[in-house]
């Protein structure tokens, strides 16, 4: 026999195991992968209850109450404030349409905050009091960050969920 025959052999048998190691590895790149192909493919829900009325809320990756990385986009309303706040988790902001106010502090001062039109971006540390507003457009907002994350008003009572929750 020659010696080539038992090297063909092994490559052959080879063969079907490195094809199918290749397919079950390029399909776990594919697992929990997310592909947006453009705005108008994003759905929006009703945000949640401490963000003020009117505003939307789409979740395009992860979640943002539980433990990993996690990808938001957002619809603010036109003449809407966002009081001062603090998250638990380092937070970035990029803007995709319109324009807003963005302000470092714990309390709301509109004299000092800066406009971020599309392209704009923000990053924050945990724990970094801020506020957004929007005058006369809306905006569109996407933010990345690690969760569990979540939204603390400064002053509680500037918190939207409180208000729905009063009696009537």
């Amino acid at each position: 026999m020659s010696p080539l025959v038992p090297t063909l052999v092994a490559a052959l048998m080879v063969i079907p195991v490195a094809s199918r190691a290749f397919a079950e590895a390029r399909d776990s790149t594919h697992r929990g992968s997310v592909t947006v192909l453009d705005a108008a493919s994003v759905i929006y829900e009703p945000g949640p209850a401490n963000l003020p009325k009117g505003t939307q809320i789409s979740r395009l990756s992860g979640d943002p109450a539980k433990s990993g990385p996690f990808v938001l986009r957002i619809k603010v309303p036109a003449d809407t404030v966002i009081a001062p706040h603090t998250h638990a988790q380092d937070e970035t902001l990029t803007i995709l349409a319109g324009s807003i106010y963005h302000q470092h502090g714990a309390t709301l001062d509109k004299s000092a905050g800066k406009s971020l039109r599309v392209g704009g971006f923000v990053y924050l540390p945990r724990d970094m009091p801020h506020a957004l507003w929007t005058t006369h457009e809306p905006v569109e907002l996407q933010v990345n960050g690690t969760g569990p994350f979540g939204l603390n008003y400064i002053d509680p009572a500037d918190d939207p969920s409180r208000a729905a929750q009063k009696p009537r």
